[in-house]
């Protein structure tokens, strides 16, 4: 919105050239940061407060922490002010002619959407298990879907314009069509390496991923402090390689691929740090409020587009591990609980409880040391991604 208006106030007369300023993104991304930071400092007590009014509480499981009893009746859904400082910091200083700014912003409301339906009723139905796992899978699986077709199409061209041809040859040729190198699964650490996937890879890869990080990041969300920071972290990162990838300058240098219009996705992870820095403010140990699954299903389903998009999957899966093995470690206790109880009659356990977190606070661990040290953990993670760039 403010770059359409500094070009225009350019056209009137000379005496506006300054405004050129608002032509380079990194300038923006940080305008973004500070915007999305200050929104989320003014506007943090205000919700949280209406949050307390409106009796919204976190019901905490019984069979969970002994001492998490105390946080029962915190105010959750927190997330709708991450969500609010993101969207108006982004809507703000992005491009809005940028047709990867609105996807990533309709899968984070999507996301949003479902997270706020699943909140809600843990909170009227006091039910802390919330909207039901095939339900949510399913709507999940829905923006997912929409969000892969349209990505591997809008990837592989430079406009929607051009989107849409591709999308209509690739019906008209018995949806078999070939799509670039660039739409294909990059290989970190080796030069110019990319496995062709074709259409219905890609969607099915896309899916997996937007899906998998959104539900990683929702199960993390567990600790005060845990969740947030850990996005704050990897979002930062995936804005770097959001820049490079669509500078045809240093992506060229780099040997990544070239996504013309990429580099405006750095104001969104800029203004996603800064919103997420700000609610950390007020989530921090002891929280004065939780994000809940409208920020956590959000936040990681917008991890998972962009990734998507500047073609780094699997260094997400890199610098996100925390999030990866928080999930490994449901998937695999559960799966380990039914097989043994399919086998002896009585399930057993591989941790203490899931998930993993909760295994460390179980085994004694304070929650402050075990996010502390997951966050040094992920900061470690995130090093190691961006030294893809150049070490291939």
């Amino acid at each position: 919105m403010l770059l359409n208006l500094a070009n225009w106030l350019q056209t009137l007369s000379p005496d506006f050239g300054f405004f050129r300023v608002f032509q380079y993104i990194t300038f923006r991304a940080v305008m973004g940061a500070l915007t999305a930071l200050l929104i989320g400092l003014v506007a943090g007590p205000h919700v949280i407060r209406r949050l307390t009014e409106l009796k919204i509480g976190q019901p905490i499981r019984e069979y969970g922490v002994q001492a998490h009893m105390s946080k029962n009746g915190t105010p959750t859904m927190g997330g709708v002010l991450i969500l609010l400082a993101i969207f108006t910091s982004t809507l703000l200083w992005a491009d809005l002619t940028n047709r990867f700014i609105w996807i990533v912003l309709i899968v984070t409301l999507g996301f949003g959407a479902i997270g706020w339906v699943d909140d809600w009723r843990k909170v009227v139905d006091k039910n802390p298990e919330g909207m039901r796992s095939r339900e949510k899978y399913f709507w999940q699986s829905v923006i997912g879907l929409l969000a892969a077709v349209y990505l591997v199409f809008s990837i592989s061209e430079n406009s929607n314009y051009r989107v849409f041809e591709l999308f209509i040859t690739w019906v008209q040729s018995g949806f078999d069509v070939s799509l670039p190198p660039k739409a294909g699964l990059l290989l970190p650490f080796f030069k110019e390496v990319s496995y062709p996937l074709g259409v219905l890879g890609f969607v099915i890869l896309t899916y997996l991923v937007i899906v998998g990080s959104s539900n990683a990041v929702n199960l993390t969300d567990g600790l005060d402090g845990l969740a947030i920071m850990t996005v704050v972290m990897v979002g930062s990162a995936l804005g770097v390689f959001a820049y490079v990838t669509g500078s045809s300058v240093y992506s060229k240098y780099l040997l990544l691929p070239h996504i013309a219009g990429s580099g405006e996705l750095m104001i969104f992870c800029a203004a996603m740090a800064g919103a997420g820095l700000a609610f950390l403010w007020f989530n921090t140990y002891p929280a004065q409020v939780f994000m809940g699954d409208v920020g956590a299903l959000a936040l990681g389903g917008a991890l998972g587009t962009i990734a998507v998009i500047v073609r780094q999957e699997i260094v997400l899966s890199i610098m996100g591990g925390v999030f990866v093995v928080e999930a490994l470690s449901v998937m695999v206790q559960v799966s380990y609980f039914k097989y043994t109880k399919k086998k002896f009659g009585q399930g057993r356990r591989i941790l203490l409880m899931e998930p993993l977190h909760h295994h460390f606070e179980k085994s004694g661990w304070k929650e402050t040391q075990v996010v502390v040290r997951f966050w040094i953990i992920t900061m470690l993670l995130c090093l190691v991604g961006l030294s893809t760039l150049k070490l291939r």
